[in-house]
């Protein structure tokens, strides 16, 4: 089967250990969810593509649908999807023998699917290439392991520990804290490595039952394919023991949120960091790209924070960034520059929250950082000391923060004005579904005092 040559080495030695029955055909939508099917591995491996409705790009996260169709109406035509076979990977959890595929989105002309998230990082990427760069980045991870939710009228608690005691916060690196999720840890590296994923290292957060993973610097789409696919393996790991993973924003009343901090750097056409001069000392090109994250990244918050609970993530003093300071090795700061030596000099994206779509989040702050090169944007001064202290410039709010994305045209040059379009109209009725909901803090403080 010539079509298994084409696979990575991890999923190879996956085959060579369990009778393929199952592919399940994957592409991410808005939210970043796997939609797709799931084909018998006799008829995978004779079709080169399959047909789903291009309208899975306009349900919101409740499955309600935008009217985003266009002057042509919801007909809902179906797209080509194409399998990526460089994506192929198990789905360890499985009891049979399972792959995932990822697979790109075209028209019946060959042409790719502007609103499709992993398409739009692509288009970004395109424009990089166009000037001879080359960008690299390095997403890390947090995320809640917390106790099984099956009424969504109660708060959300920690996991309970191998002690017996539900998980403390305020225990951010205790190696003990980290011991307390070893079951599900264990997990996590085994389906990791089964699935060829390479983790750097694993870490305790600052909140009650948080962890935060970190994932080898590489190609944006490749390190995109793997914090989709790690989104579902944890969760995975986290069923096998009885508790749930969320990657919600701010899960938790007075704990942190959590985060997926960016690291980027560009490499030019001989691989060599854009970032610094010959000499090891910083070029414009760096406090470029620093200036354009600073001015553009309020147009794109409303990708980074795509939903209403995003929002309450951006609180003072709660390790979260309020405003677009830049500082070095400073993470108060929204904009970080880490300590490195002069050959891997990064930037760090403090500001997007765990609940995005990696590819769009990728996609939009690369595009901030393309935007600051291409026009030569200067910083502000550099930030010393607690950037709490400084001003909010957080949109407040999801309404607040598309309102700056529907004006950036700019950013939606870069990012592509088909997906813009959509992706606005999208937001918009889920926030509006959002409005219908009336909370508990209104029926406790409202019902009866006002």
């Amino acid at each position: 089967m010539s079509w298994i040559d084409a696979l990575p080495d991890a999923a190879k030695t996956y085959l060579e250990q369990n009778r393929l029955d199952e592919v399940e055909c994957v592409i991410g939508d808005l939210p970043g969810i796997a939609r797709g099917k799931a084909v018998p591995a006799a008829k995978w491996e004779k079709q080169e593509y399959f047909h789903l409705p291009e309208s899975i790009f306009f349900q919101t996260i409740t499955g309600d649908w935008g009217e985003a169709a266009g002057p042509t109406g919801f007909t809902e035509p179906d797209m080509f999807l194409r399998p990526d076979l460089s994506t192929a990977t198990a789905a360890p959890w499985t009891t049979d023998g399972t792959l995932q595929v990822i697979h790109d989105a075209y028209r019946t002309n060959g042409e790719p699917i502007g609103f499709s998230p992993r398409n739009v990082l692509k288009h970004v990427l395109a424009k990089y290439k166009e000037q001879g760069w080359t960008p690299v980045v390095a997403p890390e991870m947090e995320f809640f392991l917390v106790a099984r939710n099956t009424d969504p009228a109660m708060k959300i608690e920690p996991m309970m520990g191998r002690t017996g005691r539900p998980v403390a916060g305020r225990q951010a690196y205790s190696m003990t804290a980290v011991d307390d999720f070893g079951p599900v840890i264990d997990d996590i590296y085994e389906y990791a490595e089964i699935q060829g994923f390479e983790i750097d290292g694993i870490t305790q957060e600052g909140g009650a039952g948080q962890l935060e993973i970190n994932l080898l610097h590489g190609d944006p789409v490749k390190l995109a394919d793997e914090v989709f696919f790690f989104k579902r393996l944890i969760k995975e790991a986290a069923l096998k023991h009885d508790c749930f993973a969320t990657f919600m924003a701010k899960p938790i009343e007075g704990e942190p949120g959590s985060a997926m901090h960016i690291h980027h750097s560009v490499l030019d056409e001989n691989g060599k960091n854009i970032f610094t001069a010959d000499d090891g000392s910083e070029t414009p090109e760096f406090m470029h790209f620093i200036g354009g994250l600073q001015q553009n990244l309020p147009n794109v918050i409303a990708v980074m924070a795509p939903y209403v609970n995003s929002y309450r993530r951006y609180v003072r003093d709660h390790a979260a960034p309020i405003n677009l300071e830049w500082g070095r090795d400073n993470r108060t700061t929204g904009i970080r520059v880490p300590l490195s030596d002069p050959a891997a000099r990064r930037v760090e994206n403090r500001l997007a929250g765990m609940d995005c779509n990696p590819y769009l989040c990728i996609a939009a702050s690369l595009a901030c950082g393309y935007l600051g090169m291409m026009n030569a944007t200067k910083p502000g001064e550099i930030y010393a000391g607690d950037a709490y202290d400084g001003e909010d410039d957080i949109p407040q709010g999801l309404y607040a923060a598309l309102d700056l994305f529907d004006e950036a045209t700019d950013i939606h040059d870069i990012m592509g004005h088909d997906f813009s379009r959509v992706y606005s109209i999208v937001k918009r009725t889920e926030y509006n579904e959002f409005l219908q909901v009336i909370s508990p803090w209104e029926r406790e403080h409202l019902l009866l005092n006002v």
